[in-house]
């Protein structure tokens, strides 16, 4: 199944958030929820404002940006263009 965002929102996969600090195991209720993640799919952009990101680019995002979803057993994120803070190059 593809998703394909509409107007101006992106579909990011997240990057994993990290399983041990300094051999000391983190359990899942403590790990901080990622801010960077992987562009996967992009709309089109409005009329008002032109879609700059495009799929493969790493991006850092807001801590609590976007609406998550499950698909096939993969967590992403959806996002407006103006929820991604910048792009990692």
């Amino acid at each position: 199944m593809n998703i394909k965002p509409l107007a101006d929102r992106v579909l990011v996969l997240p990057t994993a958030a990290e399983e041990k600090v300094g051999g000391i195991i983190i359990p899942d209720t403590a790990k901080e929820k990622p801010l960077r993640g992987k562009i996967v799919a992009a709309g089109n952009g409005t009329k008002d404002e032109q879609m700059v990101l495009k799929e493969g680019d790493e991006v850092l995002y807001g801590k609590y940006a976007g609406t998550e979803l499950e698909l096939d057993g993969t967590k992403y994120l959806i996002m407006r263009q103006s929820d991604v803070l910048a792009v990692i190059e």
